[in-house]
């Protein structure tokens, strides 16, 4: 009975490994996919202008963007993995077409930078959650109630646009994302484990665990280019 536990746990550990990595990949895929999207609508002046020729379609994007989320991370677990994918890999296009608007906003070596910035950030931050023994989900926690202060302070300042509180809400912002990726990347491991042994579709889990994690690389990728965009104005 010893054995067949050491068994079971090994292909556990096994399992959580590989999809782990799969994780990774299938955020990588979806970056990529975003900024192919992005350099395609930066170069196309027909889909840019009706991308962001109006309020209205500024709001119908962003609402099929956070309609796509709401909808995956709801229902995640009742979907194929490749409605799952499909919906993931949809929800990359859409968000890269909206990120086009940094082409028109910056300087490449401004956005060059702030990528390779964020991507250093981003791995040190998720090797912490991969490899640190403290139970980050009470961090986890005050940083989602930050998140919805920031959302909130956002829209506020939509009709306020005072530079102060946008400084405020960018440098809050990009402290909240650096600790989401550990924190993220630690629930990521908690639920694979849970789904492995649980005998879950781990694939599913791990497309959930893809979006988080490339919501958490986006975003600070967007508050690092408001501070090396604003520093060289």
């Amino acid at each position: 009975m010893g054995y067949e536990k050491d068994y079971r746990s090994a292909d556990v550990n096994s399992v959580e490994q590989v999809t782990l990595t799969k994780v990774y990949g299938w955020m990588t895929l979806a970056l990529a996919v975003s900024a192919i999207a992005a350099l395609y609508t930066a170069q196309t002046p027909q889909l840019a202008q009706l991308l962001f020729g109006s309020r209205l379609s500024l709001l119908v994007g962003f609402g099929i963007e956070i309609g796509l989320v709401i909808y995956l991370s709801a229902r995640i677990m009742q979907m194929s993995f490749m409605t799952a994918a499909t919906c993931f890999g949809l929800y990359s296009v859409v968000n890269g077409m909206f990120l086009s608007s940094i082409f028109f906003l910056y300087d490449p070596k401004v956005i060059t930078l702030a990528f390779g910035t964020t991507a250093a950030t981003f791995g040190v931050m998720s090797l912490v959650g991969a490899t640190t023994k403290k139970d980050l989900s009470s961090i986890g926690s005050y940083l989602m109630m930050g998140l919805v202060g920031v959302i909130i302070a956002s829209v506020v300042n939509w009709f306020l646009k005072s530079p102060a509180l946008y400084y405020v809400i960018t440098y809050v912002g990009l402290f909240i994302f650096v600790g989401l990726t550990a924190y993220d990347t630690q629930k990521i491991k908690a639920m694979l484990h849970y789904g492995s042994m649980s005998g879950l579709d781990t694939r599913n889990i791990g497309i959930i665990g893809a979006l988080n994690l490339y919501l958490d690389f986006v975003n600070i990728f967007l508050y690092l280019l408001r501070i090396f965009g604003n520093s060289r104005d």
